[in-house]
C-alpha cells in the first residue's frame, strides 16, 4: 500500500505484514499489581485499532508498553519490525504518541512548541517549516500558531498535540483518550479531525477510549479490555452483532438472576442474556421477543419497565464482564 504524507512524500507498508505486533505482553508493578495481563494483538498498516475499556483497564499502560516509557515486564511488542525493549530508539523513530497529559510549552508559541519537536526530531529546517504550514491548516491553527499556547481554548491545545507528534511523520500513531476533558462540540469536532488523518495519510493509528461513540465511529477493529486482559477483538459490527438484531430490556420486582436463569432453564431465553441487579438484558432475534415475553407471562413475573433497542458495545462489555464501560 502506498501512502501520502501531509506534504505529498510517500512511504510503502506491506499491507499483508503487522506494522505493529503485541505478544504476551505483562506488566506488573511492585505490590504484584498487574495492570496488564497477557494482551496480545496485531495491527496493519493504514488501520485505526482501538483499545476499549474504562479507566484502571489496563488501556493505558499497554500504549506505554508500545511507544516504550513503560518496560514490559515479559511478552514483546514490535513496531515496524523494531523491538520496543531491545531497540527503542528505533522504535520510537518510526511512532508517535499523544498521551493524556498534556506535554506542550505553554509559554511557548504553537509554531515553537512544533519547531522544537521537529529539531528534536532531526528534521531540517525547511521541510519542518513546510510540514508545521500543512499541518496548521488541516488543524485549523494557522490563525494561533503565533500565540502563546497558554491563550489556546482546550480543544486547540488538543489538536496542536496531535500536530506535534505529526511533524516527525511517523509510521504508527497512538493517541491516548484523545478527547478526555473536552466538551462535547470540541471533542467531536476532534473525532472528526481525527477521522480524517487516515483518509490523507493513510497513517496507522493505535487509540484508547472508554466512549463507545469514538470507538464505532473511529476504529476499524476494536480490542475490548478488562483486568489488564483482552476478552474480545473484532470489528464493531461483528462485536455488535453477536447481540442478535435487537435487545429488550427489563426491570422485573424479582431476584434478576434467579430470573434469568429460569428464563434459561425454560428455553426463553439463550446464553447471551444477562442480568445486572433486577434489569434483565436479552438479545433477541426475529420473532423470539414476543416469545420470551409470553414466557415472563407465564412465570407470574411483574415486570416495572420493559423497553427495545439496539445493542450497543457496552452492552458487550457486561456481557463478557459484568461490569458496565459507563461506569
Amino acid at each position: 500500500m502506498s501512502t501520502t504524507s501531509l506534504n505529498g512524500s510517500s512511504a510503502i507498508a506491506d499491507p499483508t505484514q503487522p506494522i505493529v505486533v503485541a505478544r504476551d505482553l505483562y506488566k506488573i508493578y511492585p505490590g504484584d499489581i498487574h495492570a496488564v495481563r497477557g494482551v496480545s494483538f496485531e495491527v496493519y498498516p493504514g488501520e485505526v485499532f482501538g483499545l476499549l475499556g474504562p479507566n484502571g483497564a489496563g488501556k493505558s499502560t499497554t500504549i506505554g508498553m508500545l511507544t516504550t516509557t513503560v518496560r514490559p515486564t515479559r511478552g514483546t511488542a514490535r513496531l515496524a519490525g523494531h523491538d520496543v525493549t531491545t531497540d527503542p530508539i528505533a522504535a520510537r523513530s518510526v511512532s508517535s504518541v499523544v498521551f493524556q497529559d498534556s506535554v506542550v510549552d505553554r509559554g511557548l508559541s504553537g509554531a515553537s512548541n512544533l519547531q522544537l519537536h521537529a529539531r528534536l526530531w532531526g528534521v531540517s529546517p525547511d521541510t519542518a517549516t513546510d510540514r508545521i504550514v500543512a499541518l496548521g491548516g488541516s488543524f485549523g491553527l494557522s490563525d494561533v500558531l503565533a500565540r502563546p499556547v497558554q491563550s489556546y481554548s482546550g480543544g486547540q491545545r488538543r489538536r496542536l498535540e496531535i500536530a506535534r507528534a505529526l511533524v516527525s511523520e511517523p509510521q504508527v500513531l497512538f493517541l491516548d483518550e484523545p478527547t478526555v476533558g473536552l466538551d462535547t462540540r470540541i471533542r467531536f469536532e476532534l473525532l472528526d479531525l481525527i477521522a480524517g488523518l487516515r483518509g490523507r495519510t493513510g497513517m496507522t493509528t493505535v487509540l484508547t477510549t472508554h466512549y463507545l461513540d469514538e470507538a464505532e465511529r473511529l476504529c476499524d477493529r476494536i480490542a475490548i479490555v478488562h483486568g489488564g486482559q483482552i476478552v474480545a477483538l473484532d470489528t464493531p459490527a461483528r462485536l455488535l452483532a453477536g447481540l442478535g438484531e435487537e435487545i429488550v430490556e427489563l426491570r422485573v420486582n424479582a431476584d434478576g438472576d434467579e430470573t434469568l436463569a429460569e428464563l434459561q432453564r425454560r428455553g426463553g431465553v439463550d446464553r447471551r442474556a444477562f442480568a445486572v441487579g433486577s434489569t434483565l438484558t436479552v438479545p433477541v432475534d426475529r420473532g423470539t421477543g414476543v416469545q420470551m415475553l409470553s414466557l415472563v407471562d407465564e412465570l407470574g413475573l411483574t415486570t416495572e419497565a420493559v423497553t427495545t433497542r439496539r445493542p450497543t458495545l457496552d452492552d458487550v462489555y457486561l456481557q463478557l464482564t459484568g461490569a458496565s464501560l459507563a461506569a
